[in-house]
């Protein structure tokens, strides 16, 4: 009885051993769809939801509230690529929009200090409230 009572002990938390990590996984895979901002070499990048025109809207909307006037902006491509550029102090903030589907859009933002220097803790915050806002 006892040979019984341990494989049933064995049994029981190997169970709960796999529960816990398809737990774990599933938490992980959640937090990977929600947290798709990453660094680039110069920015960040993200495939955000929404479409290209719903994209470009919220980003200037971020611009505006951030003081970033647009200084140069052009739509290629069909309308499927999109600029927007302007400046904050000694930053250079570029914000490229590019159709991933029709409803995500691939948005990369860098914030240029000179030739060799990116901020890109303020592009990955600009690119956070464009996905949020």
């Amino acid at each position: 009885m006892t040979k019984l009572r341990r494989w049933t002990s064995w049994g029981v938390g190997l169970a709960a051993v796999a529960l816990l990590a398809g737990c774990v996984a599933a938490a992980a895979a959640a937090a990977g769809a929600g947290g798709g901002i990453y660094l680039t070499s110069r920015g960040a990048e993200a495939v955000v939801s929404g479409s290209i025109d719903e994209v470009e809207a919220r980003a200037r909307k971020v611009l505006a509230k951030e003081g970033i006037t647009i200084d140069e902006q052009s739509i290629t491509k069909g309308g499927d690529h999109r600029l927007l550029k302007g400046n904050k102090g000694d930053l250079t903030i570029t914000i490229e929009i590019a159709r991933d589907t029709p409803t995500t859009t691939k948005t990369e933002v860098t914030a240029k200090k000179n030739l060799l220097e990116w901020d890109k803790d303020y592009a990955k915050e600009l690119l956070n409230q464009i996905v949020v806002v």
